[in-house]
């Protein structure tokens, strides 16, 4: 069964009406990137940090998988789809995907925030202040801040390394590094690029479907099965 792997980005998620993470004023839900995500703002302000996140989490939680979503847990039948995300929704997996590594973490687990390693699922869209990891010390958003590193990173490169077919979903590759994985595709072998605003891939290999992903992945679904 040959490889498809994807990237996706807060497009995809944006059709089931979770927001980007930065608005074209520069703000995430009304509050400045610097504020809410990044290892400062957790230092300076945690009880900020934390209620941004849980009420995140509740949005998450509120959403469901939507087509583009859908179509990718379908394709499971005919490849072996690997899934690298940028969103630290779960919306792939609620929709059956079982191949998902998220770049940025996943909101609907918590971390400890001395010990990131020590991580747990979470009932509920809440972690409170004064919840304790079992080294105790206290329990945060089990997401990538901005400025911290992407631990994951390496194993997405080689994913990518491996792909039969690549696709690009959702995103302006404009956030890095996770921008900078197309640079690991192999040569030669077919490439997507699907959103409504097309990023600038100097790959010149990439079928450009400047649509939504819901119905940008079902043109890209035609193609897979001719080539």
């Amino acid at each position: 069964m040959k490889r498809l792997v994807v990237l996706t980005g807060a497009g995809i998620s944006a059709e089931s009406g979770l927001q980007t993470f930065r608005g074209s004023d520069g703000l995430w839900e009304g509050h400045a990137i610097e504020d809410v995500a990044t290892p400062e703002a957790w230092e300076r302000n945690p009880v900020l940090v934390q209620q941004f996140y849980n009420e995140r989490r509740q949005s998450v939680l509120d959403a469901q998988p939507n087509a583009a979503h859908l179509a990718l847990a379908e394709l499971q039948s005919a490849f072996d789809v690997q899934i690298i995300t940028q969103n630290i929704d779960d919306l792939h997996e609620r929709a059956g995907s079982q191949s998902v590594l998220h770049l940025h973490g996943l909101i609907t687990r918590s971390q400890s925030s001395r010990f990131p390693w020590l991580t747990y699922p979470l009932e509920g869209a809440e972690i409170k202040m004064g919840e304790l990891c079992e080294r105790g010390s206290q329990l945060r958003p089990h997401v990538v801040f901005f400025g911290e590193p992407v631990p994951m990173l390496e194993e997405a490169a080689e994913i990518c390394q491996g792909a039969d077919f690549f696709a690009v979903i959702g995103t302006t590759l404009l956030v890095y590094p996770a921008a900078g994985l197309v640079d690991y595709v192999p040569r030669g072998i077919p490439k997507f690029v699907i959103d409504p605003e097309i990023p600038n891939v100097r790959d010149s290999e990439f079928v450009r479907i400047q649509e939504p992903a819901s119905t940008g992945i079902l043109k890209m679904i035609d193609r897979l099965f001719t080539v």
